[in-house]
């Protein structure tokens, strides 16, 4: 059974850190393109970063580009995002995603998602 959980989301400041993991089981992760994608309330879900399978080839929406980073331990089965510099529009909850091929940047694409961890950047 395929499983996805985020964690390390919360309450920060505006201009504050947070780092997003994602646990990774059932699935051969290192063949997986991996992304993080958010939705705000009242709006669509985004792409927000991607890394492809090979871990060579990562991309990033316009709006977190300088600031969040994506990285992927496939030793643990796990994603990460490093978010930095937070500010009030990241607000959001932040999924994780699994992709059996390069696709990256619309949800469509995905074939597993977990449950969202929240993240809120107060101003």
């Amino acid at each position: 059974q395929v499983q996805l959980v985020e964690s390390g989301g919360g309450l920060v400041q505006a201009g504050g850190s947070l780092r997003l993991s994602c646990a990774a089981s059932g699935l051969p992760f290192s063949s997986y393109t991996m992304g993080w994608f958010r939705q705000a309330l009242g709006k669509e879900r985004e792409f927000v970063t991607a890394i492809l399978w090979t871990g060579d080839d990562t991309y990033y929406a316009d709006s977190v580009k300088g600031r969040f980073t994506i990285s992927r331990d496939n030793a643990k089965n796990t994603l990460y995002l490093q978010m930095n510099s937070l500010k009030p529009e990241d607000t959001g909850v932040y999924y994780c995603a699994a992709e059996h091929g390069s696709w990256y940047r619309e949800p469509v694409e995905y074939d597993y998602w977990g449950q969202g961890t929240r993240v809120t950047v107060s101003s």
